[in-house]
């Protein structure tokens, strides 16, 4: 059966002293037993609390013991755990709250004062291997099947409002199958996780997977690049999960031979959430002499739905590589028919790791799946002989910085606040170190000066740090369609 419960119980009872979780900061671990137990109890404390199934929980902390355990145990429980991007603004959390740890909660409470319902905030310290007032009892928890959904994963739209992909237990486990069963994972496999757990990516290919194949995984608080490898070594990985963010860090960092590591045991590192450039990918193999298998995941599809093969001499360069575990087609976007191979059209996706739908948007819903199962995955591709996907670009607009989809129009909005700027338009625009970067377009209004400068400034404040254009053109126009719409590509011309 397909519910995190069984999945769980499963390994438990196969292997129940077998470490799942390493916390490299604190060496604290946790077993499939540990992990049981621990789930349990959470789910009884949640039914306590006057929880019902099926019923929100959400989680704002970075990677720690407790994260993870909370991760898996809201969903064991038959609630539906909704992470939230540390990176994320007062206003954007409301959204997501409203919609739907201590070094947060100041920003978590600026974001519930504008919400007019009562959300109950628990502080955590993710590094804690117990929570106080948690006690397990003998209540029954409420049954669970595939169908239940477990998790609600929030997706920058074209709109700048975030989409609430409605991910079911089927769906959860099986984005964990399709990673175990493509990358040929087993029992005695282990995984460094420098992905956030707010972030399907981490969610998905490296905690859940391994509860699939009842694997480990070691998991930092974050990414850091001067401890990496050490990592790597000190933990005996066999496999690492990165995305080419990542990769451009590693590149120019020492390596592991440099600093007199063994990482002898590593048999591939897994790229993801973004295109991999070739000559990074090719780079990378060469100075670390590992090889590379690249994948393409959406939060819609749970993180996998294409993927290069295990074996390094059938891999193409360049390629997401093919569907595995679901099906997948290149359609007309005009007519829907199916389009032949080397033609290029939508790229659309059909399979158990699918979402259910958007959170409270059947408009949305019903524009992205077909009644047959079908997904729009809104990105522009072919299909070679060997069915290996190639990616041309998004219909969906989004800009994708280090993994992380940011909306052009989240952007725009920000700088329209300027009482200086007249029109705004933000586009993704290619980066070596995190595959896009952003630059925004400005026309000021007649008569009034504003630096470049000034708008950084403004941004930095509206947006934060991250999502801040590292490029602020002043234009006198911007190119537009017959109805006004901006034509975003046409920016990068300019």
């Amino acid at each position: 059966m397909r519910t995190i419960r069984h999945i769980v119980d499963h390994q438990a009872h196969e292997r129940p002293d077998a470490t799942w979780l390493i916390t490299p900061e604190t060496g604290a671990t946790m077993s499939f037993a540990q992990l049981q137990c621990e789930s349990r109890a959470l789910g009884h404390h949640l039914l306590g609390m006057g929880l019902n199934k099926g019923d929100k929980v959400a989680l704002m902390l970075h990677n720690g013991y407790q994260t993870a355990r909370l991760l898996i145990g809201v969903m064991y429980g038959g609630f539906m755990v909704a992470p939230l991007n540390l990176l994320a603004q007062p206003s954007q959390l409301a959204y997501v709250l409203e919609h739907s740890s201590e070094e947060f909660a100041g920003r978590l409470r600026e974001a519930l004062a504008g919400i007019p319902r009562d959300i109950r905030v628990i502080a955590i310290d993710p590094d804690a291997t117990s929570i106080p007032g948690i006690v397990d009892t003998t209540a029954a928890l409420p049954d669970v099947s595939e169908a239940d959904d477990a998790l609600l994963m929030y997706t920058s739209g074209t709109t700048g409002k975030p989409k609430g992909c409605v991910l079911s237990n089927r769906s959860v486990c099986a984005g964990g199958e399709f990673t175990s069963r493509a990358h040929e994972l087993s029992a005695t496999d282990r995984v460094l996780c420098a992905m956030p757990l707010y972030h399907i990516n981490g969610q998905i290919v490296t905690t859940v997977a391994p509860l699939v194949h009842g694997g480990s995984v070691v998991m930092p608080h974050r990414f850091s690049v001067s401890g990496y490898w050490e990592l790597v070594a000190k933990h005996q990985c066999t496999w690492i999960n990165v995305v080419p963010t990542i990769i451009a860090y590693l590149m120019n960092a020492p390596t592991p031979r440099e600093k007199n590591l063994d990482v002898s045991r590593v048999k591939f590192c897994r790229s993801a959430s973004a295109p991999l450039p070739p000559e990074l990918h090719r780079a990378f193999e060469d100075k670390f002499g590992i090889g590379i298998i690249e994948t393409f995941g959406m939060t819609e599809t749970n993180a996998p739905c294409f993927t290069n093969p295990y074996d390094p001499a059938k891999r193409k360069i360049g390629s997401p590589g093919t569907a595995f575990g679901n099906e997948a087609k290149v359609i007309d976007p005009n007519t829907g028919k199916e389009q032949p191979r080397g033609t290029p059209g939508e790229l659309m996706i059909r399979g158990d790791n699918v979402m259910t739908g958007y959170y409270k948007d059947p408009e949305n819903t019903a524009k992205t799946l077909e009644p047959d199962g079908w997904m729009h995955s809104g990105d522009l591709g072919y299909m070679d002989e060997d069915s290996f996907v190639f990616v041309t670009g998004r219909m969906k607009e989004l800009i994708i910085k280090g993994g992380e989809n940011i909306a052009p129009r989240e952007i725009d909005e920000a700088l329209l606040k300027h009482p200086a700027v007249l029109e705004a338009a933000a586009v993704g625009i290619p980066d070596a170190n995190y595959g896009q970067e952003i630059m925004a377009c400005v026309i000021l209004k007649p008569g009034v000066d504003c630096s470049v400068e000034e708008l950084a400034n403004f941004s930095a404040q509206e947006l934060g740090k991250y999502k801040t254009p590292k490029i602020i053109k002043l234009v006198s126009e911007l190119p537009k369609g017959p109805s006004g719409k901006v034509q975003r590509l046409k920016l990068l011309e300019s």
